[in-house]
């Protein structure tokens, strides 16, 4: 693996024994650990972890996606590039965990929408017209604002998310600690606080030697996941401690086996309160993209969201579970396309397909939100009894469940040997972007291009029909 470059790779099942070896005589405050290779293959020196009671352990990556950035004075071992230091240390691990943020407060609600729609990877604008970024996002907040604020008036006047999150990750730290693993862990929001940027800059204060990013997204978008990696990416590179620290991004967890039977215990469970569980059908309502992400951009979330529902249902099957189901797609906005089949418009056809019995499973939300609590137990319950369904039940979100944070835990401790530095290119793009002559050419038939569209009657009725 060439160290001179940073490149992203998929990390293999790691099949080797490792044998650790303590550096300290007291175990209940063991904080430091040498971990060597008994393989074939170059002896690797890494500072790590040791759970109590196993000096002999296993550690591996099923179903494990990470990113992984290689750096000078790396190491490649079975595959996985780690770093590779001349004498251990004391190692302080952190454990980010990614999330959407959401507006505390009805006051909160506009500027949240500002963050939202100011993000290139939410509103995907050509470089020649990115200067309107930020304007187009003050319009659309703006005039957003007035109903999304009474969606949140009827969830208790702000979004539950945070403190939600903030409860995960206090059971995640404590998960990890009843594995033997002592470590901090974080919480940044792309949209509101705590900021993505507030954590980083925690990391930094509290000395984080090591650090797992774990985005709560089963599946990677790249108008999720994706949006908050660009900034950590950004943050670590400019950074001189920072991109110094091993970092392990876990991408996507969607195939883990914690995560699926975590989900078809709840689907089970679920269905028992239909008086026929058989005949209900299982409804999954997942967050949707933009086609022009998944056929334009090669996001894959589609196919990661379809692989999921696949595997959720063969989970359900081997359990004698055998209901039909469907996947469709909700909290679409404005005028371009996004995946389908949307879920307003399948509920109806359901309804006059004669369907009398749904269950709504919220698959791509680990949190209760605005999308769970309002969007699929407000306005589609409603859609769904108006449109001829009789009986209609949710699945609550992951949230706390034991087995979903246990889960996660694993899959913090399997990416731990992973982490590598982040090693900072040069950005050519951006220097590009510093020519005067060029940004001035930009501005000028940018803003006369855009002039014509905004002004333009298509665009001004969509913006009518499907912003306002």
């Amino acid at each position: 693996m060439n160290a001179a470059a940073s490149h992203f790779s998929v990390l293999p099942n790691l099949n080797c024994q490792r044998k650790f070896s303590l550096s300290c005589s007291d175990i209940q405050n063991l904080n430091r650990v040498a971990c060597y290779s008994d393989c074939n293959k170059s002896t690797s020196q890494a500072s790590l972890f040791l759970c109590p009671g196993s000096t002999n352990r296993r550690i591996g990556s099923t179903n494990l996606v990470c990113r992984v950035f290689s750096s000078v004075d790396t190491s490649t071992y079975n595959g996985v590039v780690l770093e590779s230091p001349s004498h251990t240390v004391e190692e302080k691990v952190g454990v980010l965990l990614l999330n959407l943020g959401g507006p505390e407060t009805l006051d909160d609600v506009q500027p949240f929408l500002f963050n939202l729609f100011a993000d290139p990877d939410i509103i995907r604008l050509p470089r020649l017209f990115r200067f309107l970024q930020r304007p187009l996002a003050k319009l659309i907040s703006t005039l957003r604002a007035p109903k999304s604020k009474e969606g949140y008036a009827s969830i208790g006047g702000g979004s539950p998310l945070r403190k939600i999150t903030d409860d995960q990750a206090l059971a995640i730290k404590m998960a990890l600690e009843a594995k033997g693993l002592s470590s901090n862990v974080y919480v940044g929001m792309r949209y509101w606080y705590p900021f993505t940027e507030e954590a980083v800059q925690q990391i930094k204060r509290d000395g984080i030697t090591r650090l797992v990013v774990l985005p709560l997204y089963p599946q990677f978008s790249i108008s999720t996941t994706g949006s908050s990696i660009s900034v950590l990416e950004q943050m670590f590179r400019e950074d001189d401690y920072l991109s110094r620290v091993p970092v392990s991004i876990i991408n996507s967890w969607y195939q883990r086996k914690g995560y699926l039977k975590s989900m078809a215990d709840l689907i089970e469970k679920e269905l028992q309160s239909f008086s026929e569980p058989m005949e209900a059908m299982i409804f999954f309502s997942a967050h949707g993209v933009p086609v022009s992400y998944v056929e334009n951009a090669g996001d894959p979330y589609r196919d990661q969201m379809e692989e999921c529902i696949f595997l959720i249902m063969q989970e359900l099957k081997a359990r004698g579970i055998n209901n039909e189901h469907t996947l469709a797609y909700q909290s679409r906005v404005g005028p371009v396309q996004w995946l389908k089949p949307y879920t307003d418009e399948v509920l109806v056809e359901l309804g006059q397909k004669g369907v009398k019995s749904l269950l709504a499973v919220p698959v791509s939300f680990v949190s209760e939100h605005i999308e769970t609590l309002e969007e699929i137990d407000m306005e589609y319950r409603e859609l769904a009894l108006e449109s001829g369904i009789k009986n209609w039940a949710r699945v609550p979100a992951l949230g706390l469940t034991p087995s979903f944070i246990t889960d996660l835990a694993d899959a913090v401790i399997e990416a731990l040997p992973s982490a590598t530095a982040i090693y900072a290119p040069a950005n050519t793009s951006e220097d590009m972007d510093n020519d005067p002559v060029k940004f001035f050419v930009k501005m000028f038939f940018g803003s006369v291009l855009a002039f014509i569209l905004f002004f333009s009657p298509k665009m001004i009725s969509a913006f009518r029909n499907h912003v306002i």
